[in-house]
């Protein structure tokens, strides 16, 4: 039985990554299991992994769901985390981000 979840991403500098997601998420990663790869533990059960694989970066794409859009998107602006603010999308409202190598980033919300 699966009991969770983790979203991956990679990238080709982790440094620049891990300050990326750092400000994304409010805060540094949770675990780092292993050379080249971050994890962020976002809830009982699920989270981000940040893997360096430059071969492969770019081309992930995670999507979290937020409480609240409005709010994110103008942290994310005041550290420096260029976004359009919240949008329609789906069946609610999303932000969409790229990180420095690309990778899709939606925050989905009501």
């Amino acid at each position: 039985m699966i009991r969770g979840v983790l979203a991956h991403c990679t990238v080709t500098d982790l440094s620049r990554a891990e300050d990326w997601y750092t400000r994304l998420l409010g805060r540094g990663p949770d675990a780092r299991p292993m050379t080249g790869l971050l994890e962020w533990h976002l809830g009982e059960g699920f989270g981000l992994q940040v893997w360096s694989e430059p071969e492969r970066a770019g081309d992930s794409c995670a999507v979290l769901d937020d409480t609240d859009l409005d709010a994110t998107a103008a942290q994310l602006t005041a550290v420096g985390i260029g976004n359009d603010g919240p949008q329609p999308g789906g069946s609610g409202r999303i932000v969409q981000l790229a990180d420095s190598d690309g990778n899709r980033i939606v925050l989905l919300g009501d």
